[in-house]
């Protein structure tokens, strides 16, 4: 085909455009000021599930798309995908099972999760009879219902990079270092631009509905015997998501747009994921703050001309879901581009 395209943004939705349009033979050119482990999809935790976004009827076909693209991609050792247990809690209220989870075999936990593996004496879907049994003797009474399923985990010290060789191995290529103030500022040779801008978009195409949703982490080693990914969404938002060489602690979703580490947030952050754990307080190796790009009229995902005429297909505002979105907006992306 060897159609010329331009991509803005090289965080987890571009390098997926990317690498759509270039398998698709596409002359396909990534521009960004940072690429893959230094935007805001690197400081993701990377765990599939609908987290901070809108609106629910268009976001859940392209979360299920990108989950069944996630559970192929985890036969595959060198992607960074694997698949997880997932224990998802609340500390005020009784937590519901997402209809979209029910099909994807979610349980839920009849009592409160513990440090140690579930023990899986029987599962209780939602209108079951059957609860899953826990180990009472180390219950932690700060959580009082939740539920489990299996989820995809990208781990992006290993998949970022995976996305980028596969884009490069596809004949894309990556400008790096590269800021525009307008779209139209790309060259002319390329008649179709897709605009994965994430929270730059905001200035980039003045979308004032774009919030700067903040998430600060700590990296710690990773833990023995934690092998599932705890998260609670209630406040204080808290998860502990085990990577192959390290582990994720979070977090926070505060509207702000500073990317300086706050210690005493990183001290919190560790000090609560260890009371859920029921661990000492490990080293923390890093500290690493996201910019969400939350959308308040919800993900734009739209063909629309720049002001010379030319095509140019959105796709922002995933907020917490860019991983979680990512495959299913690609393709609707490529769709809406051969309109």
């Amino acid at each position: 085909m060897n159609h010329p395209v331009a991509i803005v943004g090289a965080g987890v939705s571009g390098l997926i455009c990317g690498v759509v349009f270039a398998e698709r033979g596409y002359r396909a050119t990534i521009f960004a000021k940072e690429i893959a482990q230094q935007t805001t999809s690197g400081a993701a935790a990377a765990l599939w599930f609908p987290y901070d976004v809108e609106p629910a009827g268009k976001v859940i076909p392209w979360a299920l798309e990108t989950f069944r693209v996630l559970v192929d991609l985890a036969h595959d050792f060198e992607s960074g995908v694997s698949m997880i247990e997932l224990r998802q809690f609340s500390r005020s209220q009784e937590i519901q099972i997402p209809d979209w989870a029910i099909p994807l075999a979610a349980c839920r936990l009849s009592a409160v999760a513990t440090a140690e593996p579930a023990r899986r004496g029987g599962c209780r879907r939602a209108g079951g009879s059957q609860g899953k049994r826990l180990d009472t003797a180390r219950r932690l009474q700060h959580f009082i219902s939740g539920f489990v399923l299996n989820v995809p985990l990208m781990d992006t010290t290993i998949y970022l990079d995976y996305l980028a060789m596969r884009f490069l191995k596809a004949g894309g290529e990556i400008n790096a270092n590269v800021c525009f103030e307008q779209l139209e500022e790309i060259d002319q040779q390329f008649d179709l631009v897709i605009n994965c801008a994430g929270i730059g978009a905001r200035e980039l195409v003045h979308d004032f509905d774009l919030e700067p949703h903040r998430g600060q982490v700590a990296i710690v080693p990773k833990i023995k015997d934690v092998s599932y990914a705890v998260v609670c969404d209630d406040a204080p938002l808290m998860y502990a998501i085990p990577r192959r060489n390290d582990c994720v602690f979070g977090g926070t979703n505060d509207l702000s747009d500073d990317f300086a580490a706050d210690p005493a947030t990183t001290a919190r952050i560790v000090a609560e994921c260890s009371r859920s754990l029921k661990i000492d307080k490990p080293n923390v190796l890093a500290e690493r703050v996201g910019l969400r790009p939350y959308r308040k009229s919800g993900v734009r995902l739209e063909r629309a001309h720049l002001v010379d005429g030319r095509t140019v297909v959105h796709s922002y505002g995933h907020g917490g879901s860019g991983f979680t979105l990512s495959w299913g907006c690609a393709r609707e992306v490529v769709d809406l581009a051969r309109l």
